[in-house]
């Protein structure tokens, strides 16, 4: 197992000026991290394509590893010229997982909210979502790329309609990034879930949360579930997930690759990350 850091859990530090993406991959390395999964929020590999090669170049001074690049994608549009200009644009990120050396890549299919995000409306766009993950991991294979889909974004994020998706698109390089946390988002067992879909994993995410169910609103800092429940992001091993248990199912099922440690929480970011990461490896370590 490699423990590393999604740059996504220090986005507050880079939308405030503190630090830079390749700060955060030099202060992963100082954290005793073993490699960085790249999120372009806070930065824009598009924009400014030279930090494509000065990410790599980072990343390979201080001997970490880029473990996955991770954007944001929908392929539900009515318009078939959207849905196809859609697709081109993620198979110009898979260029850009290709410059950077990663092997894996995850993109989104679609996000609705709660109310709109129903059976039969999932039913009705799964050959469409299919039919972009299939090209866009064909696009990918010759460069040596798995790419993914996240369980988040209310629409595709329960255990069930990742394994529909995976199933459906069949194809060996294309896989699910398996965020331990966001299945909690539409209220489903997250050990029971990430056991379902550990076989599907092409990385792995500890993300943590508070859960509550008393439906008091406790305003900032909270959201909604998908049935009305309130979760609040939290430093690994601190919030309501079984994150022993979590982890000890991973570990028995005998995965052995990347694991990303994301936090989204309202504490500082750095310290939080720290912690996370800390605690993450003692459990691993003593499980």
């Amino acid at each position: 197992m490699k423990l590393g850091l999604s740059t996504y859990s220090l986005l507050r530090a880079m939308q405030s000026g503190e630090m830079t993406v390749l700060d955060v991959i030099q202060w992963v390395k100082e954290q005793g991290g073993e490699h960085v999964e790249i999120v372009p929020l806070g930065y824009d590999l598009v924009e400014t394509p030279e930090l494509i090669r000065q990410i790599k170049e980072k990343a390979a001074e201080q001997g970490l590893s880029l473990s996955n690049y991770a954007i944001s994608a929908s392929f539900i549009q009515e318009d078939r010229s959207e849905f196809e200009a859609e697709i081109e644009r993620v198979k110009e990120h898979v260029d850009i997982a290709a410059e950077l050396g990663v092997s894996r890549m995850r993109h989104d299919v679609g996000f609705l909210s709660p109310k709109e995000a129903g059976l039969a409306r999932f039913e009705k766009d799964l050959p469409q979502i299919i039919e972009a993950c299939q090209r866009i991991a064909d696009y990918a294979a010759p460069k040596g790329i798995t790419t993914s889909i996240e369980n988040h974004g209310f629409y595709v994020q329960s255990s069930e309609r990742v394994q529909r998706v995976i199933e459906g698109v069949n194809r060996p390089n294309f896989k699910t990034t398996l965020d331990v946390g966001n299945f909690l988002c539409v209220d489903e067992d997250p050990l029971v879930a990430v056991k379902k879909n550990l076989p599907y994993a092409s990385i792995v995410h500890l993300k943590d949360f508070y859960y509550r169910k008393d439906g008091v609103d406790r305003r900032d800092g909270w959201f909604k579930t998908a049935n009305g429940n309130l979760l609040r992001g939290a430093i690994v091993g601190h919030g309501d997930l079984p994150m022993v248990e979590i982890i000890k199912a991973v570990k028995e099922f005998g995965y052995d690759g990347d694991i990303s440690i994301e936090f989204e929480g309202m504490e500082e970011c750095r310290q939080a990350s720290k912690m996370g990461m800390d605690l993450a490896h003692a459990l691993w370590d003593s499980i």
